[in-house]
């Protein structure tokens, strides 16, 4: 399995580049987000995600690893195929995505096009859990290991007060971001400012 190529970038669109390693020519779909990041270069990095059917074979290319994992997460949700998700990668940035689905942000992903309704809630309901515990990205978890009771407990508080779980998780993890090592009490107090 080929994990990047690195070579000459031969001539690059929004949609696809060539790259040139030893010779060969690589014709590589790439989303917008991957065409910001390398079409001012020469020799790039891409990582790979090989695209094999009965009929076609293709290379998906990416600028970063993050990107990749995160592609890889939206194509195992059913519906959503490999078009769909460079669609998606070009639409909104990876932390855009991540974003929504922890929110839940439905009018968000369905303004992407291509996906509906039932699409945006399936993506939901398939990825939340996975994006918070860190699949799908590099980094870590959203809450890093040691801070995760501590988060889940204050996630669980200020629902119990009414505020709804999106924008619990949102806030919580703005608090977490700013103040790592926060206690629960801070983390509940700081949260409460920020809803």
């Amino acid at each position: 399995m080929i994990d990047y190529i690195k070579g000459k970038l031969v001539e690059i669109t929004p949609t696809d580049l060539v790259l040139e390693c030893n010779g060969i020519g690589y014709r590589i779909l790439i989303s917008l987000q991957t065409y910001e990041a390398l079409h001012t270069l020469q020799d790039v990095k891409v990582y790979i995600h090989h695209y094999l059917r009965e009929d076609e074979e293709l290379y998906y290319g990416f600028a970063s690893k993050d990107e990749r994992e995160l592609f890889r997460l939206l194509i195992g949700v059913s519906g959503i195929g490999a078009s769909t998700a460079r669609m998606m990668l070009s639409s909104l940035t990876s932390d855009e995505i991540r974003n929504a689905i922890i929110a839940e942000d439905i009018n968000k992903i369905k303004s992407i096009k291509g996906i509906g309704m039932k699409s945006a809630q399936r993506l939901i309901l398939e990825l939340k859990d996975k994006v918070v515990k860190g699949e799908g990205s590099e980094n870590t978890a959203l809450f890093p290991s040691a801070q995760s009771g501590v988060a889940d407990e204050a996630t669980t508080a200020l629902v119990m007060l009414g505020f709804t779980k999106a924008n619990v998780n949102k806030a919580v993890s703005a608090v977490l971001k700013d103040k790592p090592t926060a206690t629960l009490e801070e983390i509940i107090k700081l949260s409460l400012k920020r809803l």
